[in-house]
């Protein structure tokens, strides 16, 4: 007997018992979908429709060399502030762990920990991004990005690399304005 009388004899003992067979429904490759459009025209539609802020794009020409420090400050902040929190001087209030996450996840994320934390009035918080050791490691990638997103975000006056026992170039270290309560209390007290 050969396997196909095998086939047929258990295909017509199942259908006589009243079974039915499972109907295949056809298979969409997703390699013909990306081959069929243009790649650019693929990313537009999903920046769309992910409604990223225009301000937190990023594209790899703008990545930085994964051994550089980072460092950015807004006019009008102090030397000594900037040299105190680049020292590491200041405390940590909080911290946001963005390893193993998506450059989508922390785009919704950062803003949010940034405004989060000016709400409950911290000053000094820290971002972890991890260290790749080439270009276009996850983690350089992630770095880079936040130092185009950080200036964007009004909260942030400052910020810079942290020292080594704080995470070194795998982490970031903010200085926040202070809340409307903040500066009321600062006003009273220098009256």
């Amino acid at each position: 007997m050969s396997d196909q009388e095998i086939t047929n004899d258990f295909t017509s003992l199942m259908l006589g018992e009243g079974v039915k067979p499972i109907k295949a429904e056809a298979k969409v490759s997703a390699r013909e979908h990306l081959r069929r459009g243009d790649m650019q025209a693929l990313e537009q539609r999903r920046r769309e429709a992910e409604g990223v802020d225009e301000r937190f794009r990023f594209t790899d020409s703008q990545l930085l060399n994964p051994l550089d420090p980072v460092e950015w400050k807004r006019d009008g902040v102090q030397e000594g502030v900037y040299r105190n929190l680049r020292l590491g001087k200041y405390t940590v209030d909080a911290r946001l762990d963005l390893i193993n996450r998506t450059l989508s996840e922390a785009c919704e994320e950062v803003p949010n920990f940034v405004k989060e934390c000016y709400r409950l009035g911290l000053r000094t918080v820290m971002i972890t991004h991890g260290r790749g050791k080439h270009l276009q490691a996850p983690q350089n990638r992630m770095k880079s990005a936040l130092t185009l997103w950080l200036p964007n975000i009004d909260e942030v006056l400052a910020f810079h690399s942290c020292q080594p026992q704080h995470g070194g170039l795998a982490a970031i270290y903010l200085l926040l304005r202070k809340n409307e309560e903040q500066r009321l209390a600062n006003l009273e007290r220098h009256r």
